[in-house]
């Protein structure tokens, strides 16, 4: 017996996960308001309507919605059905599904750890919660590549949040220094110097950041502050350099 599973956003994100779970053999059902699904999906006219006759439910809409998609669709939902909630919510958000959905009904918190685009189903999910051994049975057994993360609804989404303040972090400090270099006529050199810097990244690099970051605070914010000045100077907003003068300053006076 094939697998039935609502799919409610049916946005990039939603819609490749979607068609790659028919391709999978699955039922699959969908809703989105501002989308109409394609013949192989069949439409359904609202959340509630969805998710009626499904054995999941996959919530890829938006971390604002996630809250108000369980609320829509509660009236529908049946004991036994998991919830997975595949919005890069706050770990709050993803405790807060816990508490509103219905009675029988399991939640999932996922993390998708890379973008979905060109992966579909395939996109490496870390999966916590509840139902999230099921879930894995469930979507693994369809070609999904999921992970069990041991710990509550909102474990999950927090390790990959704690990634994003790193990674995203520096995709924005690479992104304003190159600016800045650009308008200083450095821009391939510096692009050059970060790729090499990155190219020799390590388990011990990460400990030599840290250690340095805090035994030389007060002489990084000074350089920090002079990095803020010369790209204001070059017409460059500092946002991660001010960002990372005020952390340096804090560790300076004595902050954590």
């Amino acid at each position: 017996m094939s697998t039935a599973v609502a799919v409610l956003g049916l946005g990039e994100a939603g819609w490749e996960i979607a068609a790659d779970l028919v391709a999978a053999g699955a039922e699959v059902r969908g809703y989105d308001p501002k989308v109409t699904p394609a013949d192989m999906i069949s439409a359904r006219v609202d959340e509630a309507d969805a998710v009626r006759d499904a054995d999941l439910v996959l919530s890829v809409n938006s971390s604002h919605d996630a809250l108000d998609a369980l609320a829509n669709a509660a009236a529908g939902l049946r004991p036994g059905t998991v919830w997975a909630d595949l919005n890069t919510a706050s770990p709050g958000t993803k405790a807060a599904l816990v508490d509103a959905a219905p009675d029988g009904v399991a939640v999932v918190d996922v993390a998708l750890m890379s973008p979905v685009p060109g992966k579909g189903l395939r996109t490496p999910m870390l999966v916590s919660g509840e139902g999230a051994a099921r879930y894995a049975h469930l979507l693994g057994s369809l070609g999904a590549d999921v992970t069990v993360q041991p710990g509550p609804a909102g474990t999950a989404i927090s390790r990959k949040l704690l990634r994003s303040v790193f990674y995203k972090g520096l995709a924005a400090a690479v992104v304003e220094a190159l600016e800045g270099a650009r308008a200083a006529g450095c821009e391939e050199w510096l692009a050059g110097n970060v790729a090499a810097e990155l190219a020799g990244f390590d388990a011990a690099t990460i400990d030599r950041l840290v250690d340095g970051t805090r035994r030389h605070a007060r002489r990084r914010a000074d350089e920090m502050a002079a990095a803020a000045q010369q790209l204001r100077e070059l017409g460059v907003a500092p946002r991660s350099a001010t960002a990372a003068h005020d952390l340096l300053a804090a560790l300076r006076d004595g902050g954590s």
